[in-house]
């Protein structure tokens, strides 16, 4: 990730640091399940099929399909079969499968589509399950059914599609190397280790993260995560040209916490990464200086993981930009040529990087058309079947800062991520080539998880995991330190975390909002939500371990939960502003929603003076929360940053202070602001109450009336 990167389209602003219990359910699923399982369907002629179940985790599992002809040659097939368990398809390779479950039907690609006598075409899928995950019994292919076999008497026949076998030392999360889809699906979910090798200061703690411990990483595992991505910075501990030589106790360091995260059965992937805005950018006037540097980083650390575990992946870089350029169709091609360089050296450098899973980005780790096309054709014309396409995704811009009047998750918000899901998919699916989604969460984070409400956040990620599973995207974290507090060891909005890690194996219901207003001075009134079902069952509304009465405390008509005035009473008690109840409705899958039932007052602002340095309204903030905050000149023209829209960006121009009774203008503010004009800023709030205050600079002096 960039330090701080925001984006609207392609607009890029100054960088600023960045400042899992599905794990006990998949061993307990897999201590009770194989491995490998292969069924053979044997008896008469026409065709075998081997189908194995690869790689199993909680939820999810890969199959692979091997089918052979003992028939005429056939120009054109399709396999048909029915899952006895359940499960469904989420994403194949080298055939097309439909529908996604119950019986299905696994057809030829263009390339595929011909199998002569005694031939054989193999294919695979990633697929979900609840509960167990039955071999299916019986294929046709073309209609007639699979009960042959072949070379019977020679099964280990290099022309014998085998069954593997189990072996003691494997696990679900070590499917065969060979197969770059098994092992990138057996990387979900991943946790990035941000802002401490990639950090641009002196060692692994200059960003304010405490050095790396085998505890750390032992609560990442603990948390359910199978993957971690280490960034590496290396500029900074790199001697002069030509040779560019990397401090070897930094290195010995970095590759002693890959070696701790590896011998915890991790899949892990390292990179070259804020190199990448450091000085791989100048690369458009800089061509022949750039490519020594970046080949000599890389062949240092090629030869130094050169014999590390197959679980290691290599990431050429880290959301390759390029400045000083014609553009970005100059800028495709300089990072296709990044990368094929990147392949060079490490495929040339011998031992398991000969075979090692290596992993491409697009520009900027963007998923726009134009850059998901450049990067896989690229891809397509390496030849190289162990390549791994990835991408970034921090959401729609102004839902992903809060500006321009993004607060809430909508349906723009929902349109952005499924198209930017489906136009990667879209195009290294066709290719047979997996995709990891290296960084995600809201640029908003990078100050704090606040600035977006938590009942919008929530419904976010929910979203964002259903869609990337459904897709068979390997997701992996963005994590500078505000989530895992990696003094304590816990998850610092542990909310968040259960629905993150919800979203890895099932959907969750929600609701049209967490909060639920009441007026103090105003009569209680019933309230009502809607429901989001996401294809579940509402099953209850409870008060901590007590469930509410249907029909008396509430009821449930169609997507809509009302709480009746009797509750509603009930819940709100004396009526003290803040949260006086809350409530959680529960559905048939996937984590509980939260509701707060609160009280509050129309807030009320006090006019104050100040400075463009340090300015605050007094606030009595009566239980409400603050959402948004627009900025108008008298003629109605927008004030401040980002004038093409009167919303302001939270935490950057404006911040509330609960605790506080304030809410500050920030001198980012202030800078834009013309000298003399009176600004009527409008503040939203979580209630829907609406108010007007009045500021004008003057110089660095600031007055402010309600």
């Amino acid at each position: 990730m960039f330090c701080g990167m925001t984006r609207l389209h392609t607009t890029l602003r100054r960088m600023r640091m960045r400042a899992g219990l599905v794990a006990g359910a998949a061993l307990a699923m897999l201590a009770a399940a194989t491995f490998l399982t292969a069924v053979n369907a044997n008896a008469a002629a026409g065709c075998q099929v081997v189908y194995t179940n690869a790689s199993q985790w909680g939820g999810g599992f890969v199959a692979n399909v091997s089918v052979t002809n003992l028939g005429d040659p056939i120009n054109g097939w399709n396999l048909r079969w029915t899952f006895p368990s359940g499960q469904a398809v989420t994403n194949a390779w080298n055939a097309t499968i439909s529908p996604s479950s119950g019986t299905v039907t696994a057809t030829n690609m263009s390339y595929n589509a011909s199998i002569p006598t005694n031939g054989r075409v193999e294919f695979g899928f990633q697929g979900s399950f609840s509960g167990s995950n039955t071999v299916p019994a019986s294929f046709t292919l073309n209609g007639t059914a699979c009960t042959g076999t072949l070379n019977p008497s020679n099964p280990g026949s290099p022309s014998s599609p085998r069954p593997s076998s189990p072996s003691p030392s494997q696990s679900s999360s070590q499917p065969p190397t060979q197969n770059p889809r098994a092992v990138v699906a057996a990387m979900q979910p991943g946790w990035n280790l941000g802002n401490t090798f990639d950090a641009t200061g002196q060692g692994e703690t200059s960003w304010g993260n405490p050095a790396v411990t085998t505890a750390q990483l032992d609560a990442v595992k603990a948390a359910g995560f199978k993957s971690i991505r280490i960034p590496g910075t290396w500029m900074q501990y790199q001697g002069a040209g030509p040779s560019w030589t990397i401090d070897a106790a930094h290195l010995a360091r970095y590759k002693e916490v890959v070696d701790w995260a590896l011998a915890r059965d991790l899949y892990v992937m390292i990179n070259v990464h804020h190199d990448s805005w450091q000085w791989i950018n100048q690369m458009p006037t800089n061509q022949a200086g750039v490519l020594e540097r970046f080949n000599a980083t890389w062949t240092q650390l090629a030869n130094t993981f050169r014999n590390s575990s197959p679980k290691l992946l290599f990431e050429s870089n880290n959301e390759p930009q390029f400045a000083n350029g014609s553009g970005e169709a100059q800028y495709i091609e300089l990072n296709n040529q990044l990368n094929a360089s990147f392949r060079n050296i490490v495929r040339a450098s011998g031992g398991n990087n000969a075979t090692r899973l290596l992993v491409l980005p697009t520009l900027n780790t963007g998923n726009e058309q134009t850059k998901v096309d450049g990067l896989a054709s690229a891809m397509a014309s390496y030849n190289d079947p162990n390549l791994v396409a990835t991408f970034h995704y921090y959401g729609y811009w102004p839902f992903s800062v809060n500006v321009a009047g993004g607060y809430r998750f909508d349906a723009t918000v929902q349109s952005d991520l499924t198209g930017a899901f489906d136009r990667v998919v879209n195009a290294f699916n066709a290719r047979n080539i997996p995709v990891i989604l290296g960084e995600y969460g809201l640029l908003g984070f990078d100050r704090h998880t606040g600035t977006i409400e938590q009942g919008e956040k929530l419904k976010y990620f929910e979203f964002f995991g259903y869609h990337a599973r459904t897709r068979g995207i390997t997701t992996m974290l963005w994590d500078n330190g505000q989530h895992l507090n990696r003094n304590t060891l816990q998850w610092n909005d542990s909310e968040l975390f259960n629905q993150i890690r919800s979203s890895w194996t099932t959907r969750s219901g929600n609701a049209s909002s967490d909060q639920v207003y009441v007026s103090r001075t105003g009569a209680v009134t019933a309230k009502s939500l809607t429901l989001n079902l996401n294809g579940l069952t509402f099953t209850g509304l409870y008060q901590g371990s007590t469930a509410l009465v249907q029909g008396t405390d509430y009821t449930v008509s169609g997507s809509t939960l009302t709480l009746t005035q009797p509750a509603v009473t009930r819940l709100v008690g004396s009526r003290a502003y803040g949260v006086n109840a809350t409530l959680s409705a529960r559905f048939s899958a996937g984590v509980p929603w939260r509701i707060d039932v609160i009280t509050f007052d129309p807030p009320v602002l006090t006019s104050a003076s100040g400075t463009t340095a340090a300015f605050t309204i007094p606030t009595q903030f009566r239980g409400d929360q603050l959402a948004t905050m627009e900025a108008k000149y008298s003629d109605g023209s927008f004030a401040g940053p980002h004038n093409w829209t009167s919303f302001k960006e939270f935490d950057v121009t404006f911040a509330p202070n609960y605790t506080g009774n304030t809410i500050a203008l920030k001198p980012e503010f202030f800078a834009e602001v013309t000298d003399g004009r009176a600004v009527t800023l409008t503040f939203h709030f979580w209630s829907g109450t609406q108010l007007t205050y009045t500021v004008t600079k003057s110089g660095s002096s600031v007055t402010g009336t309600a």
